[in-house]
């Protein structure tokens, strides 16, 4: 099954973006990290760099199958403010494909109205965002199209639920024991 975007701004939380990248690819899930910023160097929230493998500009949203926001401050209110992906959001939404968000980004979908009556979580300090939304403790929740997760420290089971989601329990539950990550 298809193709996952991770789209990365200017204080991205580097973690909750790079494990899905890691744990995507050793699930040979075809996979771009997308820059907002209009360069394809990109700083995280500790000010570690990194490039992305595109620029928004240069994506075709008919070849996505699901769109990932990772956290981070400011990284998730600069995804949230670049309106040309926040109309993709609201696109993929509208047609049921996949989205998922860890951390404050949840926060993103809950000022949209995507999560009402949905079970949904994200960083603590952000739960009052998730507007309409069953706010559970879980470290990650799926429902429907939508995946949630709290964050950096839920990042990997993060990261299996898009596997999951993607290409299977069997393919996320082999790379649980290949990574050596024991739930709890």
């Amino acid at each position: 099954m298809g193709k996952v975007c991770v789209f990365l701004a200017d204080g991205v939380e580097e973690i909750e973006a790079l494990t899905v990248v890691d744990l995507c690819r050793r699930g040979e899930i075809e996979l771009e990290t997308v820059s907002i910023t209009g360069e394809k160097q990109v700083t995280s929230s500790h000010q570690v760099s990194f490039l992305a493998d595109a620029l928004f500009e240069e994506i075709d949203f008919d070849e996505v199958d699901m769109i990932v926001l990772p956290g981070g401050m400011p990284g998730t209110k600069n995804l949230e403010a670049f309106e040309p992906l926040m109309e993709q959001v609201e696109k993929f939404h509208a047609q049921g494909r996949y989205l998922s968000a860890i951390c404050a980004a949840p926060s993103i979908f809950g000022h949209r109205g995507f999560l009402e009556g949905r079970n949904a979580c994200s960083f603590p300090s952000f739960e009052e965002h998730l507007e309409g939304a069953h706010v559970t403790h879980n470290r990650v929740e799926v429902s429907d199209h939508i995946i949630t997760s709290r964050g950096m420290g839920t990042a990997i089971e993060f990261a299996l639920a898009i596997v999951a989601r993607m290409k299977g329990q069997q393919t996320a539950d082999r790379l649980r024991q290949t990574i050596v990550y024991e739930q709890e």
